[in-house]
């Protein structure tokens, strides 16, 4: 699903406007029809509602809403925030829509006093700005806002949460918002809503179809995409019945070093269960029981260091390599790592420690292959390129650091982000807080490089081993809980994700 600019939704209501073709009323009725349709799931007749709109197209919005669930019986009370008497086109046509039902009850407010009170145990739907913002919120709105905010009440925003910008991060400290439990985001999810910063003043995002044309939607170049099933279900590749196992690649794991062989562990299972063939796992001597005990299928290349990896295996045999989880920083597996990027021209994966060498010796970014991908938590990203002020502009810079370096960086994150060389931005919609757990980045190399091995591209490898391992995660959390979900638990539940993709 793409992510549009502020300026491209715009375009895009203009087009479906002008070549569905349909007026910008009926349009703003549809989006309003939708998202009561989706509220009413949330609402029993016993609530009140209280809907605060503002003058312009977002409280249009907003009154399509309240007259939607006035007709099907919902005790609706109309706010009109009243601090410019201006009126867009499309708000004056449903307010006078609005009017025409008697019973409906609508409250003007041109003055904080006039605010109501808002009783126990309602619903607040926020419809006083919508994306196109471009200032801080003050005055009267600005106190709307803070009343909206003081109350219990669950809240609703309508296509954003009023105060928020739609392309950039907001100053929490600093800007007037509406804290929403729930955004129904029309059509799109908007570029803020991807980031950290941003998660108590969205909530749960909810996208509501309003149809807009598809014509515009396939050529319109976007800001990012926010994956979803079918995205990644088109990357699979169907497995054929007189295969065997040299047909699905052999990998090799460089991972593991005196007392953090658990690391290898987990990133060699999370590899199997990704349906390559064969697997060889380098490991220093002192690992080797621990490997044949935990992972029984996979295959072992013994380093001659007893702790830590110092040699290369030869490598002519593998499709693909991964390296990092477990690894340790000795100086003897910084020379051999550096060695490895000289020998094997193929996309690699890097992760962990592996990452960490790299930003100690930054040259050697020049030298990996093309296409080769980098999984950094965002302190490791950090130590590769620099410090950032929030997490949009360290997505900024993850996309440049892609570019410079023709690398994919898949950023780790509650929304992992995937930068691809040519500029490209994936936002994953799978995964839960229960994966911030110790592991959890381990077996995502391993599922990475078990998909790279059976000759996806590299860019397929990482956004389809991105969302199985959300995917795998919110299905074990849905049986074990966020508390007790532990980075095993990921791989137990790989094969039910591969087959709700199929």
């Amino acid at each position: 699903m793409k992510i549009l600019s502020v300026e491209n939704i715009r375009e895009a209501d203009a087009f479906t406007i002008k070549n569905e073709p349909i007026s910008s009323i009926d349009l703003m009725e549809r989006a309003g029809t939708n998202c009561a349709k989706w509220i009413r799931k949330k609402l029993n007749k016993n609530q009140s509602t209280y809907i605060f709109v503002g003058p312009g197209n977002n409280g249009g919005d907003g009154l399509v809403v309240a007259r939607k669930l006035f007709d099907k019986g919902y005790d609706v009370k109309v706010i009109l925030i009243l601090f410019t008497e201006h009126f867009s086109d499309d708000f004056q046509g449903n307010l006078n829509r609005i009017n025409e039902l008697k019973d409906i009850e609508q409250i003007e407010v041109r003055k904080k006093e006039e605010l109501p009170i808002i009783k126990e145990n309602s619903i607040i739907i926020d419809a006083i700005f919508g994306s196109g913002l471009s200032r801080n919120v003050e005055g009267l709105a600005a106190d709307t806002i803070n009343h909206i905010n003081n109350s219990s009440s669950v809240v609703i925003a309508i296509d954003i949460p009023s105060g928020l910008y739609a392309d950039k991060i907001a100053d929490t400290k600093n800007q007037t918002l509406v804290f929403a439990d729930y955004t129904l985001s029309l059509q799109f999810p908007k570029y803020s809503f991807m980031f950290a910063e941003m998660e108590h003043i969205v909530g749960q995002l909810i996208i509501i179809p309003i149809g807009l044309h598809p014509d515009f939607i396939n050529n319109v170049a976007a800001k990012g995409n926010l994956l979803e099933a079918t995205d990644v279900a088109n990357i699979l590749h169907p497995r054929a019945k007189f295969s065997h196992k040299g047909t699905y690649g052999h990998a090799l794991l460089i991972a593991g070093s005196y007392g953090k062989m658990g690391a290898a562990s987990l990133a060699a299972k999370a590899s199997l269960r990704s349906g390559l063939g064969l697997l060889t796992a380098h490991i220093p001597s002192s690992g080797v029981n621990i490997l044949q005990i935990n992972v029984a299928e996979c295959m072992l290349s013994i380093d001659e260091n007893e702790k830590h990896f110092s040699s290369l295996p030869k490598l002519d045999s593998y499709q693909a390599i991964g390296i990092g989880p477990g690894l340790g920083m000795e100086k003897q597996s910084q020379n051999a790592l550096k060695l490895l990027i000289q020998e094997f021209k193929a996309p690699m994966v890097f992760d962990a420690d592996a990452l960490n060498i790299l930003s100690e010796s930054k040259t050697w970014l020049s030298f990996l292959a093309k296409n080769s991908i980098l999984t950094p938590h965002p302190k490791e990203f950090e130590r590769l390129a620099g410090k950032s002020s929030n997490s949009m502009e360290r997505v900024q810079k993850q996309v440049e650091f892609a570019r410079k370096h023709q690398v994919i960086v898949v950023l780790k994150g509650a929304h992992t982000s995937i930068a691809t060389p040519d500029g490209q931005l994936f936002f994953n919609s799978t995964g839960n807080p229960g994966m911030a757990t110790a592991g959890s980045g381990d077996v995502l190399t391993g599922i990475i490089l078990g998909l790279l091995t059976q000759n996806y591209q590299p860019v397929e490898a990482a956004i389809l081993g991105v969302y199985l391992h959300g995917l795998a995660g919110d299905l074990a959390a849905d049986k074990k809980g966020f508390e007790a979900l532990i980075a095993g638990d990921i791989i137990d539940y790989l094969g039910k994700a591969f087959r709700k993709l199929h």
